[in-house]
């Protein structure tokens, strides 16, 4: 560090603004700036301790914001691979149960075209059975006896559909350990692997197809009654097995179908049946995602 040297004889003078201060002694840098003012005119202070101090509060700043970043990376990839980890155990269960389980492609895919089929069918049966019955063959017609109508008072059975079935579904499953096996076994094989959203469509491209064909074409092709509904129905539970799905989802899927089949003659609609199949599929595919994370969080 350098010295200043001032002569007793001669002074030197640092003129601040206004203010003038001299010094008659040797004085070193430090000294100096105890000399200095604290102040220009201008009020503007000057203090390299406060701006040393400045500085540092600054860095640490700089350095606690870089450590919080590189927290939250931290916990966001520690998140992740918990996530990642919930889903190898969830599938590697699904493994050591026997269950297959499919990818959200080869789901989609699958009821995409097994309902474009079955709606296909349905379709076909109805028009064929009413060229046929304008041609005067003794053939009923299909379009005539379940049409599309709607009416105000639908929505109210609708309504009355929704809350039977499901309401009656979960007592099964609480109180029918094999029914809640089949049920657990089938679900476990088309809704794990899907997205939220997803569950819209795997809920209302079956339930419209399936109704369009066996409430809307099969049921009337033998007669709108219930011996056609019994028998339709029988054979709408019978096709539901296989999947993880035993006979007791087969009795289910029986009954079920019944009742929609009855809510169709007794409205003379095909879209009380349909919407009341793919709300209650709706229902059902949402409480079984609900019991499935909360076992999961559980079991953590």
């Amino acid at each position: 560090m350098g010295w200043l040297t001032v002569n007793n004889a001669s002074t030197t003078s640092l003129n601040w603004g206004n203010s003038i201060f001299t010094c008659g002694k040797c004085i070193g840098l430090y000294d100096v700036q105890k000399c200095l003012p604290a102040k220009s005119c201008s009020g503007v202070a000057f203090s390299p301790r406060a701006f040393a101090s400045r500085n540092s509060l600054k860095k640490l700043r700089r350095e606690r914001l870089a450590s919080e970043r590189v927290a939250d990376k931290t916990t966001a990839s520690s998140e992740n691979v918990q996530n990642d980890n919930k889903v190898e155990l969830s599938d590697d269960s699904a493994a050591e149960k026997g269950v297959n389980i499919p990818s959200r492609g080869a789901v989609l895919q699958a009821c995409t075209v097994t309902s474009g089929l079955i709606a296909a069918l349905g379709i076909l049966i109805r028009q064929a059975s009413h060229v046929a019955s304008v041609e005067g063959l003794p053939v009923l017609d299909c379009s005539l006896e379940v049409s599309f109508d709607f009416e105000v008072w639908h929505l109210q059975l609708i309504a009355g559909l929704v809350i039977l079935i499901s309401s009656s579904r979960y007592i099964l499953l609480k109180t029918w350990p094999e029914f809640a096996e089949s049920s657990n076994a089938a679900n476990q094989q088309v809704l794990t692997s899907l997205q939220p959203l997803d569950f819209i469509i795997v809920a209302f491209l079956p339930g419209v197809s399936e109704e369009l064909l066996f409430r809307g074409a099969l049921q009337p092709l033998f007669g709108s009654n219930l011996s056609s509904a019994v028998v339709v129905a029988l054979v709408f539970g019978v096709l539901h097995l296989g999947s993880g799905r035993k006979y007791s989802f087969a009795v289910w899927a029986s009954l079920v179908g019944f009742v929609y089949g009855y809510a169709a003659i007794a409205s003379s609609s095909l879209v009380v049946p349909m919407v009341s199949h793919a709300v209650n599929n709706l229902v059902g595919g949402i409480l079984w995602q609900y019991s499935s994370d909360s076992s999961g969080e559980i079991s953590d």
